[in-house]
C-alpha cells in the first residue's frame, strides 16, 4: 500500500477508534507516514495488517523471515520479546513520530 494511502487508511481507523492511532509495534502515536504490516506476510497466506511506522516495519522485515513471522512471531507481544526488536523498542521509544534513519539487517 503506498504510503498517502496508509495514512488515509490510518486516519479513517483513528476516526472510529477513540484517540490517536498508535504503531502497533513500539505503541507510539502514528506520525504522517503510515505503513500497514501483514502480521502474518500475504505469501504465507496473511491478511490481517497493523498500523506501524517506516522504520518499525523495517526492523520487523530485518530481524525475522517471512516463515518466522507466519509461525510464532505473528503475535506482536512474541516478536517484541526477540532481542533485537526489544532492544530497538527501548531505543526509539523518545523519539518522534516521524523519525527516520537507515536499519541494518539482523537476521
Amino acid at each position: 500500500m503506498k504510503r498517502k494511502a496508509g495514512l488515509a487508511a490510518a486516519e479513517a481507523l483513528a476516526a472510529r477508534t477513540e484517540g490517536p492511532l498508535a504503531c502497533a509495534l513500539c505503541d507510539r502515536p502514528l506520525g504522517m507516514q503510515v505503513e500497514w504490516h501483514h502480521r502474518v506476510p500475504k505469501s504465507e497466506g496473511g491478511r490481517e495488517t497493523v498500523p506501524v511506522h517506516p522504520i518499525c516495519h523495517r526492523t520487523i522485515h530485518a530481524s525475522a523471515t517471512n516463515a518466522e513471522l507466519a509461525g510464532p512471531l505473528a503475535d506482536l507481544d512474541t516478536l517484541r520479546a526477540v532481542p533485537a526488536v526489544a532492544k530497538f523498542v527501548k531505543w526509539v521509544a523518545d523519539k518522534p513520530a516521524d523519525f527516520r534513519v537507515p536499519v541494518r539487517r539482523g537476521r
